[in-house]
């Protein structure tokens, strides 16, 4: 009691008159001057009196002035009644009117990589239960976000929601927003900078991607174009910029917008130098530098320089031709007819809606569309598992979709792609196509090696008898760095040779069988051309544009395209000719990736000679000379991400260059290139 007098007494010599109960529902004032009654009300919690006034009768100053003494007597806290309905509270304060204040929002609290902005269910990740299956977080509902940076909203949006957009929709949210005033002041610099960052990220054809997309699930050429978009928006000049084949995974429909791009850097002040293999980046360079002649041992020299035009009429240029159209992929004369057909039917996978789609067996199709328009989505992750699962090879299918039917006969199923053949010096080239195998069989057959009673075994470099012991026959010694990766270092033993000494006495025509895994795949042609098993790998080798590559090169040094290649060989060895019972399926991701023009012409004769073989082809490849190879091109779009998933275009090249479509327009496009192409 004592302390509610101290309070009333100290209100009243203030100059406060009343006090407000509303605790029985009614709105009863209370006179500090009745003693009693105010301190009842006191201890139960009552209201002080401001003002009182019809807000159409007074002026704003008297509004205002109102408003000002409740936050100065509120401690920043004031609420509003009118004659009927409930009470509205307002807060100077960064505090809810229910738990009081809350702590200062940074930019940190909007950080799921940060301890103050994580949710703490999920720790950041946005799901739970990962061990078990992913499942989206119930304490943030996938935002990774803590509660309170979840509850703040700007244009009615939470970050969370903002985030699931693609780049194309946040571009368009943030020029919709509606601020005034203060809050468009406030917001100019760093709206106007989130625009700018997105539009870069659009201008490097990645509009389709999610901005809550997981790094780890980006392709090697989106991942390389992020960091070419955080470059373009830090606004440097002066700067050197190398850029290794920037076109990966970009349809030609985008290459354009890229290479502008690339141009705006250039003409801010800054030096591109640029490792492509496109025609179209090449074409537009100011300044070209060849390499060659060949690859591997017979490459490293400069053979050309200058302008596109000057590598044009430069004779000695291994690109020159290709620039100046005097070399070029042979056209198709006729397209096969396919033996049956493998036939999706309503397909939903991630951004898909395709009622139907059809393969057909026996020929070359090629999937092309835009960046991010599904392509890998239909083949990998829906095509793949489900035709594995049919034929018995593999678990459930990961794709959505309604049903899968194939008819006529497929004999397997066989994936290259651009993954590791090993990830240390066990795994070579000479081991992955079984070169080895029968190397190894050879040997043994020598007269010393019969002599000394030697198998195959010897000479395996994996088994304990003819290898190096101190290496175990890796040739090379694993050495760990403390906070440093580890690093594979010759073995002192064997000087990197993986046999021991015995095993180096048995020579077939001069060469020990450390000699034939340090040679070239060309040079070993040459050594064993009477023997049909081994010349007839080393020569398919060399037909993919490998022969450069040495027969014991460790796999985890090889390149994806390198790896790519190889594991087309080893499909080529196995599957020569279709068994009985149908030719396999073989699909091959964007499996021009890293190469030369030179190059894709092997690779395309390659895969003709697969399907001449009986076997059936799938590529996903934006390449417009590879496009126009297949039998059948199955295009998806329009755009990327939600933008796409839908089927524009079935049929021939030649059908496909007369559409309105992202893909015709290109096809189209690069004929008249072409025509107006200068001859040297």
């Amino acid at each position: 009691q004592q302390e509610a007098e101290a309070r009333r007494a100290a209100l009243a010599a203030q100059g406060w008159t009343r006090l407000l109960d509303t605790a029985s529902g009614a709105r009863v004032e209370v006179a500090l001057e009745d003693v009693d009654a105010a301190r009842a009300l006191l201890r139960r919690g009552g209201w002080l009196v401001i003002d009182r006034f019809d807000p159409a009768k007074v002026d704003r100053a008297r509004r205002l002035e109102a408003a000002e003494r409740a936050y100065a007597v509120g401690s920043g806290t004031g609420f509003f009644l009118a004659r009927s309905g409930p009470s509205v509270g307002f807060s100077r304060l960064a505090a809810c009117l229910q738990h009081g204040p809350i702590e200062t929002l940074t930019p940190r609290h909007f950080s799921f990589n940060s301890r103050v902005g994580m949710c703490a269910r999920c720790e950041g990740l946005g799901v739970v239960d990962r061990d078990r299956g992913e499942r989206t977080c119930p304490a943030c509902q996938g935002d990774r976000l803590a509660p309170l940076p979840r509850a703040v909203r700007l244009g009615g949006e939470r970050i969370g929601a903002f985030a699931r957009r693609t780049v194309d929709e946040a571009l368009r949210a943030v020029a919709s927003w509606e601020l005034h005033g203060a809050d468009a002041q406030i917001a100019e610099r760093p709206r106007e900078e989130l625009r700018h960052r997105l539009q870069f990220l659009v201008d490097v054809g990645l509009g389709y991607l999610t901005l809550d997309r997981r790094a780890g699930t980006l392709s090697g050429g989106e991942n390389q174009r992020i960091r070419l978009a955080s470059q373009l928006g830090s606004g440097l000049c002066g700067v050197t910029y190398v850029l290794d084949e920037p076109t990966v995974g970009l349809h030609p429909r985008d290459t354009g917008r890229l290479l502008d791009t690339l141009f705006g850097l250039r003409d801010a002040g800054n030096t591109l130098v640029v490792v492509e293999h496109d025609l179209e980046t090449i074409s537009r360079a100011d300044r070209v530098i060849d390499l060659g002649p060949g690859a591997g041992t017979e490459g490293g020299h400069v053979v050309a320089s200058g302008t596109p035009e000057q590598l044009a009429a430069d004779p000695a240029s291994v690109t020159g031709p290709w620039l100046s159209g005097q070399a070029s992929i042979p056209g198709r004369a006729h397209r096969r007819e396919p033996s049956g057909a493998i036939v999706l039917r309503d397909v939903a996978t991630h951004n898909l809606a395709v009622p139907e789609v059809s393969f057909g067996l026996g020929i070359w199709t090629a999937v092309t569309g835009v960046s991010g328009a599904g392509k890998s989505t239909l083949v990998l992750d829906t095509l793949v598992p489900a035709l594995a699962t049919q034929l018995g090879v593999q678990g459930p299918p990961s794709g959505k979709l309604g049903s899968l039917a194939v008819t006529g006969a497929v004999g397997g199923l066989t994936v290259v792609d651009a993954t590791p053949i090993g990830r240390n010096p066990r795994s070579t080239p000479a081991t992955f196509i079984g070169f080895m195998d029968r190397l190894r069989a050879l040997y043994a057959e020598t007269p010393l090696a019969r002599e000394r009673g030697w198998g195959p075994g010897r000479f395996s470099f994996n088994a304990a008898g003819g290898r190096c012991e101190v290496c175990e026959g890796r040739g090379a010694l694993l050495l760990e760095m403390h906070f440093l990766p580890d690093v594979w270092v010759p073995c002192s033993a064997c000087r990197g040779r993986r046999y021991g000494a015995e095993t180096l006495d048995v020579r077939f025509r001069g060469h020990t069988i450390a000699d034939v895994l340090a040679m070239r795949a060309d040079e070993a042609l040459e050594v064993f051309a009477a023997q049909r098993s081994l010349s007839r790998a080393l020569s398919t080798m060399c037909e993919v544009g490998l022969g450069y590559l040495t027969l014991g090169q460790p796999g985890h040094t090889l390149s994806g395209g390198e790896a790519q290649r190889l594991k087309l060989v080893a499909e080529l060895l196995s599957v020569s000719t279709a068994r009985r019972g149908g030719g396999r399926v073989i699909v091959l991701d964007e499996p021009t990736t890293g190469l030369h023009l030179s190059d894709i012409a092997r690779l395309v004769q390659a895969l003709h000679r697969l399907v001449d073989a009986g076997h059936t082809v799938i590529t996903v490849e934006h390449h417009l000379d590879v496009v126009r190879q297949a039998d059948d091109v199955v295009e998806l779009g329009p755009e990327g991400g939600a933008g796409g998933g839908r089927v524009l275009a079935c049929g021939a090249p030649e059908a496909l260059a007369r559409l309105d479509t992202p893909t015709g327009r290109a096809l189209r496009e690069e004929d008249a290139r072409r025509a107006g192409m200068p001859r040297a």
